[in-house]
């Protein structure tokens, strides 16, 4: 398990500076200064120096009298190791018990220029590998409405995260989490109306904090139809959908269209979030390299007119529409009666939330069409899915995975 980065940090803070006291003392002592109450220590051997000088962490210079003789240089660095291992070894004992009888409050108040995570599940975890990724110094705090002690464990120890139960829209709870002093807020709630409510409260509450704020909103048509609010125009909304097909066009699919000579074939089977955005971000960036586009979803005719709502269909290219369950052998022989799919320039993005049916599609694809490009999504990174992939020649994504390549790099590298 990988450890807490600020753990190791104050532990190596402290222990350079106790080897320095220790040292300064011997080199003090080894300079020809004594002590009042033990004269014999000037004299003795470089181990009993290394003793005395070692004691001064425990009893200071109590036992040894006040330092004398020697050079003027010398005395000055063995009262500087009088004073300095006392006092590291006082405020390394008060700071434990601070953290013993208060942990939160004591680490709450010693805050700046930290990053907030707020939500629960699978996306606060994936934001928050990203940034440890990037930075694995910067104090991180995870706000959760649903306390889970191994959850909280894990995000401790793995990465040094300081977990917090209770809600962001709550006033007292801002304050005690200093947003003034944050250098990003990340609002990852699967509640896309209390995310935005919760950026319009810190922005009130917090002058200066929106160009600092980061909402996740997990409905595309409510974040579409929120763009020209005031909490959109000035923080930054994002939807992991949208993240990962946007990521999955620009990193596989315009390349592979680079490589087709003909223009090419497109087939969406499952036509939800992740569809969607695919074919808005096809229409954006490879507009010119589309002939066909096949939309396979069991409620298809709905689904695109949502979509056509959202954004303007392009007639630069042709769109089938196919109702009917994916997993259906009649389905696919009435696509290939009415697209040619069998060629080198087809692309099969098996995108449906189901994940069984997802892989064993494409397997069957591959084998019907060995010239296409397969392309099989799980939600989260599957290691057997990969297996899969990589025996069959079948590109295995996951929204996740997508996700960790595609968080804009302003976000995570602070």
């Amino acid at each position: 398990m990988p450890q807490n980065p600020y753990t190791d940090q104050q532990f190596l803070w402290r222990g350079v500076c106790a080897l320095l006291f220790i040292a300064i003392g011997i080199i003090g002592f080894e300079s020809g200064v004594g002590v009042s109450e033990r004269p014999e220590v000037a004299s003795s051997g470089l181990l009993t120096k290394a003793y005395y000088s070692l004691s001064l962490f425990v009893i200071g210079g109590v036992d040894l009298g006040t330092p004398q003789g020697g050079p003027l240089w010398g005395r000055t660095l063995l009262w500087l190791s009088y004073f300095g291992a006392p006092i590291l070894a006082a405020s390394t004992l008060l700071e434990a018990l601070l953290r013993a009888l208060a942990p939160q409050s004591w680490a709450l108040r010693r805050l700046k220029n930290h990053v907030i995570i707020v939500g629960d599940g699978e996306l606060p975890l994936t934001t928050l590998k990203v940034l440890r990724r990037h930075n694995s110094t910067v104090p991180i705090v995870v706000v959760t409405a649903n306390p889970d002690e191994l959850v909280a464990a894990e995000l401790k120890q793995s990465f040094g995260a300081l977990v917090v139960t209770g809600d962001i829209s709550n006033e007292f709870l801002v304050d005690q989490l200093r947003v003034s002093e944050a250098r990003r807020v990340f609002l990852l709630g699967d509640n896309s109306l209390r995310s935005y409510e919760a950026a319009a409260n810190l922005i009130e509450r917090v002058p200066g904090i929106a160009d600092r704020v980061v909402i996740h909103c997990d409905r595309l048509r409510f974040m579409r139809a929120m763009e020209n609010t005031a909490v959109a125009k000035q923080c930054e909304i994002f939807n992991t959908y949208h993240l990962a097909a946007s990521g999955l066009v620009r990193s596989l699919l315009v390349e592979q269209f680079r490589e087709t000579h003909m223009r090419d074939v497109v087939v969406l089977a499952g036509f939800g979030r992740f569809g969607q955005t695919i074919l808005e971000e096809l229409q954006r960036s490879a507009l010119d390299e589309l002939d066909t586009v096949a939309i396979i979803d069991q409620d298809a005719r709905r689904r695109v007119l949502v979509a056509d709502e959202q954004m303007e269909f392009s007639g630069a290219y042709r769109r089938e529409l196919f109702e009917g369950d994916v997993a259906h052998p009649e389905l696919w022989e009435r696509v290939q009666a009415s697209v040619d799919i069998t060629g080198g320039n087809t692309v099969f993005v098996l995108g449906t939330g189901r994940e069984e049916e997802n892989l064993r599609i494409a397997l069957w694809l591959r084998r019907k069409y060995p010239k296409a490009m397969v392309i099989s999504r799980t939600s989260k990174t599957s290691l057997f899915a990969s297996q899969v992939g990589r025996e069959h020649n079948i590109i295995s994504i996951s929204i996740t995975q997508l996700v960790e390549e595609n968080l804009p790099g302003a976000w995570v590298r602070l």
